[in-house]
């Protein structure tokens, strides 16, 4: 039975909030890591006075984070001025990746160098070409020192990474500053997570909550699609061979079946080919002509998914003039075939009088109750009521009400409604001020912005088999503070360390140096939340890969990522309470994270069993030269490994080998089935009489 949250009572309203108003947020598929977040709100966190009007810290001034009724904050389809994606995000290198850019729209020398040092840089990570990397960065300082933001931007980036310079945080800092007061947006965002990493909350917040501002505009007028999948290119050690075969566009297989079920008449085909074409999703490229001719063969078909999607480009202008009676049109047939989503298009029509009589929130307001109630995966009716009561449209304004709506909204990954959230714990508006949780809530936010689109190029690279190229696109995002760039820039320089794509402070990368960025990388994606990051920075320290050996900082790391249920993180913790290494000797501990380890995954059924017998051997033995024999298998196991590779492989005897392990193998058999032979021979039977 659903239930309109307005009439609820004060007394719900105290409940909703004891019980925490547990709010899982799973971000869609923009969202770097795709993880949960858990938002927990006590009664000390809702602010007094928050009901009806706004408590003693409000006012209806901007500088309050009130919404005016008028506001372009509410131009869900964007009726404030289209801005090109130069002006969303200046700077961005996506241009000069598409190589558009010509002679004539370089305004000044600065520019004309910028363009040319990132053409060369991109090149010669591309080529392995260490002298044109020179070029590059000369090029750039040039352009930098003559006070060009971008090229500032760029070298932030390569200081800081120390590619072709000596790395230096002091430096890229300095340089990223600069070019954020010059407007680069890039420059901002790499500031935004300098400071959120170290807590700077205060310096966080008002960068994060620009850069937001400038992602929820790029909802409304960014020319590509602000939906990036954030596609792992890792899975564990191993290539996510699943997540990069559905990236590939109409190559891959699956999007030519659904092509060939769309060109044979199946409805749900072509809307799905529609949304590709929409979105730029699974590789494809933004097309809006393909998606309006495909939306318009499923309506014919009667598939309501694309009546709606018809309605949102008519209201748009996505491709085609902007018609609002068009638009009206398709809503309402959308929702006469229980399309629950399509009302708040219809809604919205009302709330900006287009395409109806006039305006008529009493109207908005039970057309996006009716989203609201029924079907609202996306959280679009449950925002758009959220605004109603935050703004006072047709409604008693009541800013408690307003925030349940956006907290349920939100829980659908309705990235407006983190955006709100987040202005309300920044402003201290009907939550209590929070900057901590606002931060939070605006980098959300703020990584759907355009200059995310550098992630599609570094995977598209990476499928190419550019990896060098990829590699230079997921070091700058993950410069940005994107977890998913972070660890897919780790893990190519893991995998990839023999091949010379990684250019440092003077010719290729050393294994020192491959091995330091790897570390500062993963370490990075850690901290975020990676589970098998955290595993690897336990095997650094322990190791020594990177960064000096140090068993202790080991121990830390796969606590951590023992802390995200992680098998392999509880055997090396059991591992090490078995040796002291880092950790108490403590064979009673051992056992149970090897035990754990099992009750994680099965499939560690093996090692744990023999590392559970190491264990009772110790606790049995321990003055026996069996242990003295388990503690030396550590080393003598490569050494083992090197000779059998040596003597197999480079001396070109396996052959041998394998005809010899045949030859056993057959001696074998035929000795068991002679004595299995021997078991059944007939008795002699005694006769009795």
């Amino acid at each position: 039975m659903n239930h309109n949250l307005a009439d609820m009572g004060p007394l719900s309203w105290s409940r909703f909030l004891k019980i925490l108003c547990m709010f899982m947020l799973t971000i869609t598929p923009i969202l770097a890591s795709g993880r949960q977040i858990i938002l927990f709100l006590e009664d000390e966190q809702v602010k007094e006075g928050a009901h009806g009007e706004l408590g003693a810290e409000g006012d209806s001034s901007l500088e309050s984070g009130v919404i005016k009724e008028d506001s372009d904050e509410w131009d869900e389809f964007g009726d404030m001025e289209d801005k090109s994606v130069d002006d969303l995000d200046p700077g961005s290198w996506r241009k000069i990746l598409e190589e558009t850019l010509s002679r004539e729209n370089i305004s000044s020398t600065e520019e004309g160098l910028y363009i040319s040092g990132v053409n060369k840089m991109v090149y010669a990570v591309s080529e392995g070409e260490q002298e044109l990397m020179k070029e590059a960065i000369s090029d750039l300082h040039l352009a930098a020192d003559g006070g060009y933001a971008h090229a500032q931007s760029t070298l932030g980036y390569l200081y800081g990474i120390g590619s072709g310079v000596e790395q230096s945080d002091a430096k890229a800092f300095l340089y990223h500053h600069f070019a954020a007061e010059g407007g680069n947006f890039q420059s901002k965002m790499a500031l935004a997570y300098t400071y959120y990493r170290q807590q700077m909350y205060e310096k966080s917040v008002k960068l994060y909550a620009e850069l937001a501002s400038v992602a929820v505009a790029s909802f409304l007028s960014f020319n590509e699609s602000p939906l990036v999948e954030p596609v792992r290119i890792n899975d564990g050690s191993e290539e996510n061979k699943e997540a990069l075969r559905k990236s590939r566009g109409e190559e891959d297989d699956d999007f030519q079946i659904i092509e060939y079920q769309a060109q044979k008449g199946n409805a749900v085909a072509m809307y799905k080919l529609g949304v590709f074409y929409y979105f730029g999703l699974r590789g494809v490229r933004r097309d809006n002509a393909k998606a309006l001719s495909w939306f318009l063969k499923a309506v014919e078909k009667g598939d309501s998914n694309s009546m709606e999607f018809l309605g949102e480009i008519y209201a748009r202008g996505s491709g085609v003039e902007r018609n609002f009676t068009k638009a009206l049109e398709w809503f309402k047939a959308a929702s006469r075939r229980k399309r629950f989503s399509a009302y708040n298009g219809i809604g919205y029509l009302y709330m900006k009088g287009h395409g109806v009589e006039k305006k008529n929130y009493t109207k908005a307001r039970e057309f996006f109750k009716k989203a609201a109630e029924n079907d609202d995966p996306n959280g679009h009716g449950h925002y758009n009521l959220g605004v109603l009561y935050f703004k006072g449209l047709g409604v008693k304004k009541d800013i408690k009400v307003a925030s349940r709506y956006f907290i349920t909204a939100a829980n659908a990954g309705q990235p407006k409604a983190f955006y709100q959230l987040a202005k309300m714990f920044q402003k201290g508006i009907g939550l209590k001020k929070d900057l901590k949780m606002a931060t939070t809530f605006y980098k959300l936010v703020a990584e759907r912005g355009p200059w995310g689109s550098l992630l599609r190029w570094a995977l598209e690279c990476y499928l190419k088999g550019q990896t060098g190229r990829a590699l230079l696109l997921y070091s700058r995002v993950a410069e940005l503070g994107y977890e998913v760039a972070q660890s897919n820039a780790a893990w190519i320089l893991d995998k990839f360390g023999e091949y010379d794509i990684c250019i440092g402070k003077s010719g290729f990368c050393s294994d020192v140096e491959r091995h330091q960025r790897a570390h500062t990388l993963w370490w990075h994606a850690s901290e975020q939340g990676n589970e098998h990051a955290a595993l690897l920075i336990g095997d650094a320290y322990y190791y020594g890969r990177g960064t000096e050996r140090d068993f202790e900082r080991a121990a830390e790391a796969y606590m951590h990522a023992h802390s995200q249920t992680n098998a392999q993180a509880m055997f090396n913790l059991g591992y090490m309470h078995e040796h002291g290494e880092g950790l108490p000797f403590d064979l009673h501990l051992a056992k149970r994270y090897y035990d754990q380890a099992l009750q994680t995954d099965s499939h560690a059924k093996l090692p744990v069993m023999l590392a559970l017998l190491s264990v009772w051997i110790r606790k049995n033995y321990g003055d026996s030269c069996l242990v003295t024999l388990i503690d030396s298998l550590p080393g003598m196991l490569p050494k083992l490994g090197n000779w059998l590779k040596k003597t197999l492989i480079d001396d070109g005897n396996v052959t041998l080998v394998t005809l010899f392990a045949c030859l056993l193998t057959v001696l074998y058999l035929r000795d068991r089935q002679r004595r299995m032979a021997a078991q059944v021979v007939p008795q002699p039977q005694v006769d009795n009489n």
